[in-house]
């Protein structure tokens, strides 16, 4: 089955395309349940990572809302006190080289919204642990995603690969500090430098 723009709905393996005829006609499908169960297994494990990191640095108020709804377009509630709240959407990885996140357009909206929402990256150890986290700019997010061009289509999902300028080590909620950086495990990823970082 291909879509009307000739994409491939569920995989197909090339020696299915070449008994079918059709190799050529049909692009390489690049899903597969498996790898969709490893992508949720990597985001779990980047929530629970941060949760963690946030309970051990001594966050007096933490909810893993991700475990409640996906209505929240955030995952986790922090904060120290009523005047420093932060809702981070988690985006985790095991790619140190690039960093690529997926960003609905519900996540979107509820950013544009809401000036307590942070997008924070972490990469992901193979032990469950943050080997680093970041911030990714909320300018360089709103630069980024899709343009819808008639009222009768809109974008729902957007992949993004999130260039080094764009992101900050550490969790940077603006003028306060969630935690300290001293408590963050920061091995230089994703080409970060310290000069010429977009503000988040």
């Amino acid at each position: 089955m291909v879509t009307a723009t000739n994409q491939p709905v569920v995989e197909v393996s090339n020696s299915e395309l070449s008994d079918l005829g059709i190799a050529s006609a049909v692009p390489q499908v690049h899903w597969s349940r498996s790898a969709e169960e490893a992508r949720r297994a990597i985001g779990a494990a980047g929530e629970r990572a941060l949760l963690r990191l946030l309970r051990q640095g001594g966050v007096p108020q933490v909810r893993h809302v991700a475990a409640e709804s996906d209505a929240y377009g955030y995952d986790i509630e922090a904060a120290r006190c009523l005047a420093e709240r932060a809702h981070l959407e988690v985006k985790s990885t095991t790619d140190p080289t690039r960093l690529v996140v997926h960003l609905t357009r519900h996540e979107y909206e509820v950013m544009v919204t809401d000036l307590e929402w942070f997008l924070v990256a972490v990469l992901v150890g193979a032990d469950g642990n943050a080997v680093n986290v970041a911030t990714v700019s909320r300018r360089w997010l709103r630069s980024a995603v899709p343009e819808d061009r008639a009222k009768e289509g809109s974008w729902e999902s957007a992949r993004l690969e999130v260039p080094p300028y764009a992101i900050t080590p550490g969790l940077v909620t603006g003028a306060w500090q969630l935690l300290p950086d001293a408590l963050l495990p920061s091995r230089p990823v994703w080409g970060l430098q310290s000069s010429a970082l977009l503000p988040v």
